[in-house]
């Protein structure tokens, strides 16, 4: 059973202001606790049933990390989870590597994505289409948001995430980028084909879109084409259909 001072210090992980201060973030359930013993991952502790450090006892072990014994209510009473029968364990948030313009390959461009939910799913969209770097504009929301975390499912382990002002970050592009902007108006993105091997997708969010500000880097404008009368897809749905078709052309 965790003591007081350890559901305590679970639940300060809960905000932000605190995350930032320890440098720790939260990282719950079986999956992606499992995830994360087997990454490089920095830990600082691990709590967990008792069924869960029988089965993964090497790989806790390979560690060397402090383990604590917590039952399911422990769990779910200081996680964020409604429910856990597994673990919680607390990283550390590792220092922000540099960030290197490459067009090698394609990088997302997020503008203003303020929904933990659709940004931890971007991640995963991402890391499912093989895109490595992602880059946020500073308002997007925090990438060890509990929220961001789970709706990632461990994405965030591949990902190198970045926080940039975009304007900054679209200017120090080499010259003759790709640029692409997802607009309601533009180049139907089936019939767009890449001149380039890489280059950067910018999205923004469902209710303002890409910030006008940006609208000067964008080389090309695309849209995805609709068949009925909704008004707009959301972001993550939108990122997916446009990553897909600039996949099925690379590989054409």
């Amino acid at each position: 059973m965790l003591s007081k001072n350890q559901a305590k210090k679970i639940r300060a992980l809960h905000r932000k202001k605190n995350r930032r201060e320890q440098g720790l973030f939260l990282v719950e359930g079986e999956k992606m606790v499992v995830e994360l013993l087997a990454s490089s991952w920095p830990i600082e502790s691990l709590y967990a049933t008792d069924e869960f450090a029988q089965t993964h006892a090497p790989a806790i072990a390979s560690k060397g990390i402090n383990v604590f014994t917590a039952t399911t209510n422990d769990l779910a009473a200081s996680g964020t989870l409604v429910t856990n029968n597994a673990a919680i364990a607390i990283a550390r948030i590792p220092a922000e590597k540099p960030l290197t313009p490459s067009m090698d390959d394609w990088v997302l461009v997020l503008d203003s994505i303020n929904d933990p939910g659709n940004l931890g799913t971007l991640l995963r969209i991402a890391d499912w289409y093989g895109i490595q770097q992602i880059v946020c504009s500073p308002n997007t929301a925090e990438l060890y948001n509990p929220k961001v975390i789970n709706a990632s499912k461990g994405s965030f382990l591949r990902a190198d995430v970045y926080y940039a002002v975009l304007a900054d970050y679209l200017q120090s592009l080499p010259v003759g980028t790709t640029v692409l902007g997802a607009y309601l108006q533009g180049e139907n993105v089936h019939a767009f084909t890449p001149t380039s091997q890489g280059g950067v997708l910018v999205m923004g969010s469902e209710a303002h879109g890409i910030h006008p500000s940006l609208a000067s880097y964008i080389t090309h404008p695309i849209t995805i084409p609709a068949f009925g009368e909704a008004e707009s897809l959301n972001v993550a749905v939108a990122t997916a259909v446009i990553c897909d078709n600039l996949r099925r052309k690379k590989n054409d």
